[in-house]
């Protein structure tokens, strides 16, 4: 920590030499802050930030980089599965931007700002007191009471961390409604002492959770004694008459720039104060009062540039300096619009907003408000009328500003000849105004919907992986008696009684024979798997996405998923998100496991996974099922083509290879998938706003090999590594283009063998092997000198008495061909197969 700031330019001396105030800490502490005095019973001077975007006057990619950066520092100390469940907490008012900057460098985290404007209909879930403020009580008003509910981290952003008491205040209140294992305390700068630190650090002790600072400076504000009243003293002096203050305040003469009193007594502004129309998205928030989530985050990227290019074709022609003047607790609206303004015009962009504080103006270059402006408040607040400030804007040099508030705050009194826009246009030649629409939450949910999807299932209780390998956007339905004889289910599949998802096979027990053909395949191929794997891996990585969400097909994919983050761990140290999703042919995927995924990631991260392809039918219904959610929901971005480990079918252009060989994984059920079941969906079990439903079959824990066959594909990736390297680029050198050859040859199959029905013709080695464990085999096809690949199929085949037919001309290993007009008399009460 360095000596005291002496700087003769710093924007603190003014309160040093009077007060002796002493400023102490990192080197680039004085160019974040300066030092003024604050007109408040508790507390003397205020640290004022240049860099926040609230008193002074900043460029607005400064301000949102800082808190962007901000985020991405706490994305990495919590890394990425952490960082994926997080969810910010901003203060009110003059961290709600900053808040937001740091949710959006963190990647996807949800966000919810604290305030002090009740909202009527929305419930209160949880409030805090900040003990040295103005105005001290914060509420937290979610539209999703459950937003903060959740186990993941609680992110926490100030502008400043002085004490620590009003963190520790809010850490208190949450805590008892929602514990958590974590929280993270985010700040421009950290001011606090030795003693407040070892308090925070006592406090994580006593409520058994961790909590960490992340700070862009930190330093200590030495106080002597008696400053307080010889504060109170200088402010009451300048009050009195002295200095620039009073000057400052321009409001003593009849505003510039307003019109007479229009009929009916409503003010209007003048011709130099105009609106500006934004065509602002609609029902998109305009800030977190409410909540704010990834998928608003995109809406709202996408409108920017819009937006922006129409506040700049409303500003008059050769404006040179520009000031967006955002509204108390609306900060990241008027913020981004100011970053998009900065962009696309060639004048002088700057960015603050109007304020609560009230604070001494001292226009003298070694103290940081120079100049204010005083006007009523005009959102009809809920503590009542009051003086409202914008600070350094008067005698700024700004020729333009652009006023934006909420259309709550668009009153009589922001019109008004005592106004907000009033006192703009006395100070500057054009005004503009433009209003952001209040966001106004839908009411609650009836009763019997949930408030919020819970949050994904983890080993150990739900899945034999660990917790941090994949999350399942899955219900438990372990206790439900799902489970139908093979020859019952497919009799009612095939009859139209019954979908094949709203039942289970039972599962089945390989015999000590097929377990020395499972684990005899998986030391021939495991570095064959682990090829393709890094392949698959880093064609995602170079091309869909640099942090990509991976979001596994439950439950063929869910093997595949795991390997791909081990593999980003193992090569470039990325711990990667991992979900595991339900797709059902015909039924679509989980909607509500994308409005999930939607809500705590940018749906452009997202990377659907599966273990292969065959005829390319779920690639179809991926896509189809994407398409028509983004229609109904309105959330875009998901991109519905499937990263495979293999692409046998050529149905997609991200896979590891095309060759349709062994996948041991494809050899067993549950047994290697974390013991979890295949999907379902049944009305009776999954209503409209539930996950799709599996099963934990804990019982099967004996037989469990999922551990086993992961660690031994990725103990072969350092053995691997440099055919990846090859493998990719030759890859990304080669046409990938899809041709759909298996779905050719599936169309051509089903005809030959007079089944007519695409449906039940399941080609590749992975689809042949499910067939002959969950369904009613007919016959197989083996592509002649297919060698070992096939051994567990073809013990598969004897066990059930299904004919293996060589067949020179076939482009997969193998095809299994369900029984075309299954009865269980067609077959025989045992249910083995029978030619017909």
């Amino acid at each position: 920590m360095n000596n005291a700031v002496n700087d003769g330019d710093w924007s603190g001396n003014w309160v040093a030499e009077r007060l002796g105030v002493g400023l102490e800490g990192d080197d680039g502490l004085p160019a974040m802050l300066g030092l003024a005095l604050r007109r408040n019973p508790k507390r003397a001077h205020l640290l004022v930030s240049n860099v926040l975007g609230k008193h002074v006057p900043q460029s607005p990619s400064v301000v949102y980089g800082h808190g962007v950066a901000l985020g991405r520092r706490v994305r990495e100390m919590l890394g990425e599965a952490e960082a994926a469940t997080a969810v910010v907490l901003g203060y009110a008012e003059t961290a709600t931007g900053l808040g937001h900057a740091v949710a959006d460098g963190l990647g996807a985290a949800p966000y919810l700002h604290s305030t002090r404007r009740p909202v009527p209909g929305v419930t209160r879930a949880g409030g805090f007191e900040e003990s040295h403020s103005h105005a001290t009580s914060h509420l937290l008003l979610p539209e999703d009471p459950a937003l903060l509910a959740g186990e993941g981290p609680l992110v926490l952003v100030d502008d400043e961390f002085s004490t620590g008491n009003t963190v520790l205040n809010t850490i208190r209140d949450l805590h008892e409604r929602y514990p958590r294992q974590r929280y993270v305390v985010v700040a421009l700068v950290d001011m606090r002492g030795a003693e407040d630190s070892g308090r925070l650090r006592s406090f994580a002790g006593e409520v058994g959770a961790r909590v960490d600072v992340v700070a862009a400076a930190s330093g200590v504000v030495r106080l002597p004694a008696g400053v307080l009243e010889k504060g109170q003293e200088l402010v009451a002096r300048f009050d009195a008459g002295c200095g620039a203050d009073v000057a400052g305040r321009a409001h003593a003469a009849e505003p510039r720039n307003v019109s007479p009193r229009a009929p009916g007594g409503a003010h209007q502004p003048s011709h130099l104060v105009k609106r500006a129309h934004l065509h602002w998205p609609p029902g998109l928030p305009d800030g977190g009062r409410h909540g704010f989530t990834p998928v608003h985050r995109a809406r709202l990227e996408a409108a920017l540039p819009g937006m922006a290019a129409r506040l700049a074709e409303a500003l008059p022609a050769g404006v040179r300096r520009v000031l967006v003047l955002g509204f108390e607790e609306l900060m990241y609206a008027p913020l981004r619009l100011a970053c998009g303004l900065e962009e696309v015009t060639g004048a002088e962009v700057r960015f603050s907003t109007t304020t609560r504080s009230p604070v001494l103006a001292v226009d003298d270059p070694g103290y940081a408000i120079r100049t204010r402006l005083v006007f009523p408040a005009h959102d009809d607040p809920a503590d009542g009328p009051g003086e409202r400030y914008a600070y350094n804007v008067a005698g700024a040099g700004f020729d333009a500003v652009v006023a934006v508030v909420d259309s709550v705050a668009d009153t009589p009194a922001l019109h008004a000849p005592d106004g907000l826009l009033a006192r703009l246009a006395d100070q500057v030649p054009h005004v503009l105004l433009a209003v952001v629409p209040t966001y106004v939450p839908e009411p609650h949910p009836s009763p019997e919907r949930p408030v919020m999807l819970p949050e994904p299932l983890r080993g150990p209780a739900f899945s034999s992986y660990a917790p941090d390998e994949v999350g399942w956007l899955l219900q438990d339905l372990s206790d439900v008696p799902l489970e139908a004889p093979t020859e019952e289910r497919e009799e009612a599949v095939q009859s139209g009684g019954a979908h094949y998802a709203e039942s289970l096979p039972v599962e089945y027990q390989p015999t000590e024979q097929y377990q020395e053909l499972f684990h005899a395949a998986l030391r021939v191929s495991a570095a064959r798997i682990a090829q393709a794997t890094g392949v698959v891996t880093e064609t995602v990585l170079a091309e869909r996405s640099p942090r990509p969400v991976l979001v596994s097909l439950a439950r063929a994919g869910t093997p595949v998923g795991v390997l791909m983050r081990r593999w980003a761990q193992y090569r470039h140290g990325l711990q990667l998100p991992h979900y595991a999703v339900s797709i059902v042919r015909g039924r679509g995927i989980d909607a509500n496991a994308l409005r999930w995924l939607a809500a705590h990631h940018d749906p452009r991260d997202v990377v659907f996974v599966d273990g292969w392809t065959g005829k390319g039918a779920i690639t179809r219904e991926l896509a189809e099922a994407v398409e028509e959610f983004e229609e109904r929901e309105g959330i875009t971005g998901f991109d519905p083509e499937i990263a495979v480990l293999a692409d046998p079918g050529s149905c997609v252009r991200t896979y590891g290879t095309r060759e349709d060989f062994l996948i041991p994984s494809a050899c067993l059920n549950s047994t290697v998938s974390g013991l979890i079941s295949r999907t379902v969906l049944r009305a009776d079990l999954v209503g409209p706003h539930d996950f799709h439903g599996a099963k934990f079959y804990r019982e099967l824990a004996g037989a469990d090999v999922s551990a086993a066959f992961l660690d031994a594909v990725s103990d072969r990736f350092t053995e691997v590594a440099d055919t990846v390297d090859a493998a990719v680029k030759e890859l990304m050198d080669g046409d990938r283009t899809p041709t759909w050859a298996g779905w050719r040859a599936v169309e051509r199959i089903s005809e030959e063998y007079g089944i007519h029905d695409v449906n039940l013709v399941k080609p590749g080695v992975g689809e042949t092997t499910r067939v002959l464990l969950r369904r009613v085999p007919w016959k197989i096809l083996a592509r002649a000198g297919a060698g070992a690949d096939l051994d567990h199929v073809r013990l598969l085949a004897r066990q059930r008495g299904v004919p293996v037919e060589e067949v020179g001309e076939l482009p997969y290993s193998c095809v299994g061909l369900i029984h075309p007009q299954y009865t269980r008399g067609a077959t025989g009460a045992d249910g083995r197969a029978v030619n017909v």
